[in-house]
C-alpha cells in the first residue's frame, strides 16, 4: 500500500487536482492550464508504474520530501495499487476540478475552485463552510477564536455543544436582567454574585472600575 498517496481517487473517481496559488494568481487574466491533461498524464504514469514521470508531475515541496530514491520505492511498493489508480483515472466516469489554496502569514485562508476559467471562492474564513476533515475544523476554530468572532465559533460547535452554550448563556442573560436587585457581596476591590440559574459571576476594580474578572 501506498504509504503517502500522490493523488486520491474519491468515489465516483472523483478527483481533485489542487494547485498551490498566490494572491497575484488569482487575480490573473491569464490563460489556466487544463487539470485534464495533467490528469491523463498521471493516469499513464501510475498505469505503468512510472517513478520518474510521476516524481516529475509533483511539487517541488514534495519533491523535497519525497526525494527521487523515495519516490520509486513508494511506486515500487506500490504498482498494484496505481494501476488500478491508473485505470480509474483514465475512466470516462472520472470528473477533474481545478483549485486553490491562499493561506496568509497569520494562518487565514481562501480556498478557490476554478469555474468557467475564472477563480470562484468555495469557502472563506469569515463566510459559513462546512470543515470536510477534522483539519478543516481545527482551522476554522483557530480563526473564529484568532478574529473573536462569536458568530464563528458558533458555526464550529456541534449542534449539542452550541445548544448547550447557548443555553448556558440565555440563562446568564435572564439571571442578569435585573442587575441591581442581585446580592453583591464585595469585599475591597473584588466581588462576587450569585446569579439566577446557577451562574457565579467574580468583579474586580482597577483604577476605579469594575471589570468582569470570571464567570460560569
Amino acid at each position: 500500500m501506498l504509504k503517502r498517496p500522490l493523488m486520491s481517487v474519491r468515489p465516483r473517481y472523483l478527483v481533485i487536482l489542487a494547485f498551490g496559488a498566490s494572491p497575484a494568481l488569482a487575480c490573473s487574466r491569464s490563460a489556466l492550464p487544463d487539470p485534464s491533461d495533467a490528469a491523463k498524464e498521471y493516469a499513464r504514469a501510475a498505469e505503468r508504474g512510472d517513478a520518474d514521470a510521476i516524481f516529475g508531475m509533483l511539487t517541488e515541496r514534495a519533491q523535497t520530501s519525497q526525494g527521487k530514491e523515495g519516490t520509486r520505492r513508494l511506486v515500487n511498493d506500490s504498482r498494484a495499487e496505481l494501476s488500478r489508480q491508473g485505470r480509474a483515472l483514465a475512466s470516462p466516469q472520472t470528473s477533474v476540478k481545478m483549485g486553490a489554496r491562499l493561506r496568509y502569514a497569520d494562518g487565514e485562508q481562501v480556498e478557490l475552485d476554478v469555474e468557467q476559467g475564472r477563480f470562484a471562492i468555495r469557502s472563506a474564513s469569515v463566510l459559513p463552510t462546512g470543515a470536510r476533515t477534522p483539519a478543516q475544523a481545527l482551522s476554522e476554530l483557530r480563526a473564529a477564536l484568532a478574529r473573536r468572532s462569536y458568530a464563528a465559533l458558533i458555526r464550529v460547535l456541534s449542534p449539542e455543544t452550541r445548544s448547550a452554550m447557548e443555553n448556558d448563556l440565555r440563562s446568564l442573560v435572564e439571571g442578569l436582567e435585573q442587575p441591581e436587585t442581585l446580592d453583591v457581596k464585595v469585599s475591597g476591590d473584588s466581588a462576587e454574585v450569585e446569579v439566577p440559574g446557577g451562574h457565579s459571576i467574580r468583579l474586580k476594580r482597577e483604577g476605579g472600575i469594575w471589570r468582569i474578572e470570571d464567570f460560569d
